[in-house]
């Protein structure tokens, strides 16, 4: 008996993905579950349970401290706001294919349109897409397609069509022959995944030319028994079986040719045991037995054949001419053309088609989906890859492996950009030109700086930072740097950030040299203190603000007024270019006390004054902040005293008159004894001359 094994047989990719992601999961975390069977086979969910992956059929089964991951079918947009809702670790496992439906229903229904779900109703899969849109409708055959056509207005709404990545391409045909018939506005999007594509192209082949058809695969599996009924077209003789213990051996007498096929979730252990029953020990890719070419032979023989009995059954009709050859041949050669061949190490460009939380989805332009995993895209694992890459964005990358069984291709851009971006540093170094990077690392001797996805040490000396200050400083800061070393074959890059600050500074000095004058503005950054004054940053050059010019009002230290670091706004008082010294002042004419108080007071206003310091001439006091008057011995009191401090204490308050304003030296004159009433200074005066 010959054995024909289908090369698409057995896990899919976004299976195989979902099964890997369990078992990692049970190596790293504890109390696994799936929001329901993982996959649709009772083998693997056995297996995986062993592994302590156990299946709950309930959100409230899930508790904190629980992993949940949420198998290939996906899940609602409802359960994914519960799960996060509980806090538990959530792993997304749904198949990519399927997330890429759940964000056009959703996409759609946010546009308005009515969505129509091609599927089983009953189905996880069709159940979660329901979740991300509003208005639908989940339809499974043809007749319920017609029957919801012809209810109201149905056909005049703007519908937008998915389908299950496990449908038939018979369906796809026959629902979307009819609705281009009848909608008036129509989106389809075949949403069919590729593998199941070829899955079932292939076991179509096989039944042709098979005497009996295997199918392999679970009861619940939706697009096993798809296989199954496609293989019924063609063969008459179709066994669906889930294990080897199903065969019967004996029913197998009078086959010739056997065909084998198994649905995406079958695992090849299982496929392994049938084909070890029908005596078969060659394995080739885990499912193959007989060789491709082999396979591909005879059912383009058998097709060929099926081909040759219509031709003869069709009238005569007349040879075609040269130029209708021509243009048949020049229709191949241009349909050969437009199927794209990948190969590993190929750089390709795709469109950004789905961003989950493990990998992201590009269109390549044909018929196989590329993915690139989230980690190739940042070293921060805290980092929002939304904020990195849009939906629609052209991303260029290597092709690292290309899987057609499945239809997948996996991708790097962190190589492509390695190769360029190694390019880049070079360059920078034979140029001296200025980089960018982002200080990702600190060791023993500097820091680590990631340009464009090559590492460069940068060491302690040429960070920029002080002796004193801690590296830790910089971490997870952009930087600026200069590339000093490249080499390639030892992969190590030597650069300095210290270099870089250097040659600003030295430019922003030449600037302020250049464009400096007295009054002008600067913002500036205190860099240092001393006893008589302060040193201020204003652009690459140092200037000096001079303790008397930092506050209207005494004080003693300049640490009173500001601190190494402030941001301070300061302005030219005087400058030497040859001495390469600038003064600069602080306080503000707006602020100057002696202003503040000529605008308010005048000679001959009486005030409420403070005494702050006793001379032996006299008494000052503060008549505002900023500004002290003087009360002269004679003006303190209406007779003669010796000392001031025979009628004031410090801190007394008292009424004083303006008796003089000196604008030029800055200075006033109070007086008491002004206060004092006439009539009583009258009758002082005579009671005087008559004791003289």
């Amino acid at each position: 008996m010959k054995v024909l094994v289908a090369k698409t047989a057995g896990f899919c990719y976004g299976v195989s993905r979902a099964v890997t992601m369990c078992e990692k999961a049970a190596e790293e975390h504890k109390n696994c579950v799936t929001l329901g069977p993982i996959i649709h086979n009772s083998h693997v969910t056995c297996e995986l349970g062993k592994k302590g992956v156990k299946a709950v059929s309930d959100l409230s089964q899930i508790t904190k401290d629980d992993t949940v991951i949420i198998r290939s079918h996906g899940a609602g947009k409802n359960e994914y706001e519960k799960l996060h809702e509980t806090g538990a670790l959530i792993i997304d496992a749904t198949c990519p294919d399927v997330k890429k439906i759940h964000e056009i229903v959703e996409t759609q229904a946010q546009l308005g349109r009515f969505v129509l779900i091609i599927g089983q109703r009953n189905h996880p899969e069709i159940s979660a897409i329901s979740e991300w849109c509003t208005n639908y409708e989940i339809i499974e055959a043809l007749n319920e397609l017609k029957n919801w056509l012809n209810t109201g207005e149905n056909a005049k709404k703007q519908v937008s069509v998915v389908f299950q990545t496990t449908s038939t391409k018979e369906l796809y045909d026959e629902i979307t022959k009819l609705l281009k018939k009848e909608c008036t506005n129509l989106k389809i999007f075949d949403t069919i995944c590729d593998a199941t594509y070829r899955r079932q192209s292939e076991a179509s082949d096989i039944s042709k030319i098979a005497d009996t058809v295997i199918v392999i695969g679970d009861e619940s599996s939706a697009n096993s028994k798809n296989l199954a009924s496609i293989c019924k077209e063609h063969c008459k003789n179709v066994l669906f079986i889930q294990s080897a213990a199903d065969i019967n051996i004996s029913a197998l007498d009078k086959t010739d040719t056997l065909g084998i096929t198994a649905g995406a979730s079958t695992p090849a252990f299982i496929i392994k045991e049938v084909l070890s029953k029908m005596g078969k020990e060659e394995i080739m890719d885990g499912t193959a037995v007989e060789s491709e070419n082999e396979v591909a032979q005879a059912v383009e023989t058998a097709v060929e054949e099926k081909v040759e009995e219509k031709v003869d059954a069709l009238p005569q009709v007349e040879d075609l001419s040269a130029d209708e050859e021509d243009e048949d041949e020049s229709f191949e050669a241009m349909l050969e053309k437009s199927i794209k061949t990948l190969r590993t190490g190929e750089k390709v460009s795709g469109i950004v088609t789905s961003i989950t939380s493990t990998e992201v989805s590009l269109d390549l332009g044909t018929k196989q989906s590329g993915y690139i995993p989230i980690s190739e895209f940042t070293d921060d694992e805290n980092t929002d890859i939304n904020e990195i890459i849009k939906i629609g964005d052209t991303i260029e990358s290597f092709v690292m492996r290309v899987n057609d069984v499945e239809g997948m291709v996996m991708l790097s851009k962190r190589r492509l950009d390695a190769v360029k971006n190694w390019d880049i540093v070079e360059a920078a170094r034979e140029s001296r030109a200025i980089v960018e990077g982002t200080v990702i690392q600190e060791n023993r001797g500097g820091v680590v700086v990631n340009v464009k996805g090559v590492h460069v040490f940068v060491p302690a000396s040429q960070t920029g930072l002080p002796k004193t200050a801690q590296l830790s400083e910089i971490l997870k800061k952009n930087v600026k740097l200069r590339i000093n070393e490249v080499n390639q074959s030892r992969r190590r890059v030597v650069g300095s950030i210290r270099d870089v600050q250097k040659d600003e500074r030295r430019e922003k000095s030449e600037k302020v040299w250049t464009d400096i004058e007295v009054g002008k503005k600067y913002a500036g950054i205190v860099k240092s203190m001393t006893s008589y004054g302060v040193f201020v940053d204003i652009g690459g050059v140092d200037g000096m603000i001079h303790i008397s010019e930092l506050s209207w009002t005494r004080i003693k230290q300049p640490s009173e007024i500001m601190a190494v670091g402030d941001e301070v706004s300061v302005y030219v008082i005087s400058f030497d270019k040859d001495s390469r010294k600038i003064s600069l002042g602080f306080k503000k004419g707006e602020d100057n006390p002696w202003t503040k108080f000529t605008s308010e007071y005048a000679v001959g206003d009486v005030i409420n004054v403070k005494v702050v310091k006793m001379m032996p001439f006299g008494a000052f006091a503060e008549i505002c902040t900023g500004v002290d008057g003087l009360i002269h011995i004679s003006q303190i009191a209406d007779h003669r005293i010796g000392l001031p401090s025979e009628v004031l204490t410090d801190g007394q308050m008292v009424d004083v008159k303006i008796t003089e304003i000196d604008n030029d030296r800055k200075k006033v004159s109070l007086s008491i004894k002004a206060l004092i009433e006439p009539s009583e200074q009258a009758d002082e005066d005579d009671l005087e001359d008559e004791a003289n």
